[in-house]
């Protein structure tokens, strides 16, 4: 590696390899390796079947593999190296990868940037003692995974594939991170997920993390932002309320950003629409219930019910002088009645008013007088035929 000596991952290997000799190690994993078989076997190449391709292994022995494994298409009649997963017992056919077969167990081969297939054997104060068949390598701890693990002998007996990040023929010395070969792995995965995703498709996810803002649910190998207002039609004020790391959730695709690296998701679309019948059950000039949400220098957003909300402007708050800030009248979760003055589907928008068709506070004593003004204007009052208009603005006012 050039300009070693200015690496801190050299000085963290050189730390880690204190009183360590590879060589020795190298030597005896030698005697112990002679002879041991990479699970790899000879197949040839019967035909393909869109993403799967069928391959001969030998008499009544068959597998099939997923076409991307291989850089390109192959033709019938070539021959590979695979490694083999378990058989299917439905239909008789043994799982392969190309990915085992591509690793390398020699000196000859090894090369930085080369994934091997490798097994430990110790540990110490600095990292995973390992072998690649006759050959030792080494792990720093800041390579074994994504995350720190505080204990490494968890891993002591495991095999895995690593990449290797130093490689000196001179020393006999051989470096490795599984933190970039999982790296790696995730990044395939994830461009192998990203194929087959579409704005617009619902999929099953898993609620992996949740943080104030949204949830990160994971749909396949690859991880989308659940926004907090994408999550419900109803108001969530607590995420954690709604939704558990580990849950299984069924999330629609809003968007797909950058490539794919930003994925916006939604439950709420998955939900019956409110407004889809709003107009249907609601009218103009219509005095409804309704809970104050949301307060703003403008007005206040009212929640008619779940996933409906109308804007009150601050105009329509109050009977006398203007208002600065919606604040000055109205507290948050207070239950008020107001009117409908206007009604935009298309848009999903409401405008509210919190005064009659007089100007008076819905409610109000000044309103409830308005009211028998306008039944008697109206010829509604029952007393209407026995006194006259002055009367009766008159038993209105004693009202208030």
């Amino acid at each position: 590696m050039s300009s070693a000596a200015k690496d801190p991952l050299n000085d963290e290997i050189e730390a880690s390899l204190a009183g360590i000799n590879l060589q020795e190690l190298s030597a005896q994993d030698s005697k112990e390796s002679r002879g041991a078989s990479h699970d790899l076997k000879t197949g040839v190449i019967e035909g393909i079947s869109g993403t799967d391709v069928f391959v001969e292994l030998g008499p009544r022995q068959q597998g099939v593999i997923a076409l991307s494994e291989f850089d390109e298409p192959p033709s019938p009649g070539q021959s590979f190296q695979f490694s083999m997963h378990g058989m299917d017992k439905k239909d008789g056919l043994w799982r392969l990868s190309r990915r085992q077969a591509r690793i390398v167990a020699a000196w000859g081969d090894l090369y930085e940037g080369a994934q091997v297939k490798a097994t430990v054997t110790g540990q110490n104060s600095g990292g995973l003692e390992l072998s690649i068949g006759p050959v030792s390598a080494f792990m720093p701890a800041s390579h074994v995974d994504l995350a720190r693990i505080e204990d490494l002998s968890v891993f002591l007996g495991q095999s895995f594939v690593a990449e290797v990040i130093e490689c000196d023929l001179s020393k006999k010395r051989v470096v490795l991170s599984r933190k970039k070969a999982m790296i790696a792995d995730r990044a395939e995965a994830r461009e192998e997920t990203m194929k087959g995703i579409d704005s617009g498709q619902v999929l099953p996810g898993k609620v992996v993390r949740i943080e104030s803002f949204g949830a990160f649910v994971d749909i396949g190998g690859v991880e989308g932002l659940l926004h907090v207002s994408q999550i419900s039609r109803k108001r969530v004020e607590d995420i954690n309320e709604v939704l558990k790391v580990g849950q299984d959730v069924r999330v629609m695709v809003l968007e797909l950003k950058d490539g794919g690296k930003k994925i916006g998701l939604g439950m709420k679309q998955l939900e019956e629409n409110p407004w889809d019948t709003f107009a249907h059950r609601y009218q103009i000039d219509q005095v409804v219930p309704g809970k104050v949400v949301r307060l703003m220098e403008f007005g206040a957003f009212v929640e008619i019910e779940d996933g409906v909300e109308g804007l009150l402007h601050v105009s329509q708050i109050g009977a006398k002088s203007r208002l600065q800030h919606a604040k000055e009248a109205l507290a948050e979760g207070e239950e008020i009645s107001v009117r409908i003055q206007d009604i935009d589907v298309g848009s999903e928008r409401i405008s509210l008013s919190r005064l009659d068709s007089r100007g008076a506070i819905i409610g109000s004593e000044d309103s409830v007088a308005s009211e028998d003004i306008d039944r008697a204007l109206g010829g509604k009052d029952e007393n209407a035929g026995k006194t006259n208009l002055g009367n009766l603005f008159a038993q209105a006012l004693k009202k208030n």
